[in-house]
């Protein structure tokens, strides 16, 4: 298995506010340096399409891909019953650190300890589904850990502009992407990413029985959706 190099770099800018370029490989074009003061953001530094979705956010929240828990530090400060939810062993521990109180180390399609109003996913995570078939699985999974009249929020984008009008025939959705991260020299494991447009999504989710709500819109194809379930 190979290092957590994502989480590697953010413990080093954790530590000392600086660290060597943390790459990321894309299967769509040129590498990308990904800055880290992006994850460390305080809340003067939100984007209005994250403090509409913190706004709306309601009851108990799970925050799924926490990251080193920003939103999760805003809710919490705000008096929210909220869990972080982070894969990255190594995140966890910044979180803690930082004062979450409720961290879980965990992948989304295993949690099933308690259930929640309100699901959170920012910063395009729900793109950790990988591919249009992993939404219709994740959908599925959290009617299980939602409670009743509960909701998703999440943002997306539609990455069409990235080929210039020449999406490629491969056969699978364009927005469907492959990445990996290197940090000094080590690689991590390649993962899948997904970025939805709003009409792909919006026929998933009511095929599936939800609500779909598009909250918000920028200049940038990016979006903020609220699925609910119908009762």
């Amino acid at each position: 298995m190979n290092p957590d190099v994502y989480g590697a770099a953010l413990l080093d800018f954790y530590k000392t506010g600086q660290t060597e370029p943390l790459l990321l490989h894309n299967s769509y074009g040129e590498d990308e340096e990904m800055p880290m003061d992006l994850f460390f953001r305080e809340e003067e530094d939100f984007p209005e399409l994250e403090f509409i979705a913190l706004s709306l956010c309601d009851g108990t929240v799970l925050d799924v891909g926490a990251g080193v828990g920003s939103h999760c530090l805003y809710l919490q400060n705000r008096g929210f019953d909220v869990t972080a939810l982070e894969i990255s062993t190594i995140a966890c521990e910044i979180m803690k650190d930082r004062g979450v109180k409720q961290v879980v180390n965990e992948n989304i399609f295993h949690y099933q300890r308690k259930k929640f109003d309100t699901l959170l996913f920012l910063m395009n995570g729900i793109g950790l589904v990988e591919t249009t078939h992993g939404l219709k699985q994740l959908l599925a999974h959290c009617k299980r850990i939602l409670k009743k009249g509960g909701q998703l929020l999440f943002d997306s984008s539609d990455i069409a502009y990235l080929y210039e009008g020449n999406i490629p025939a491969t056969g699978s959705y364009y927005g469907e992407v492959r990445f990996q991260y290197e940090y000094k020299n080590q690689q991590g494991n390649p993962f899948g990413w997904l970025y939805i447009d709003q009409g792909t999504l919006i026929k998933i989710a009511q095929q599936d029985g939800w609500v779909v709500q598009i909250l918000y819109e920028d200049e940038n194809d990016q979006y903020l959706v609220r699925l609910s379930l119908r009762d």
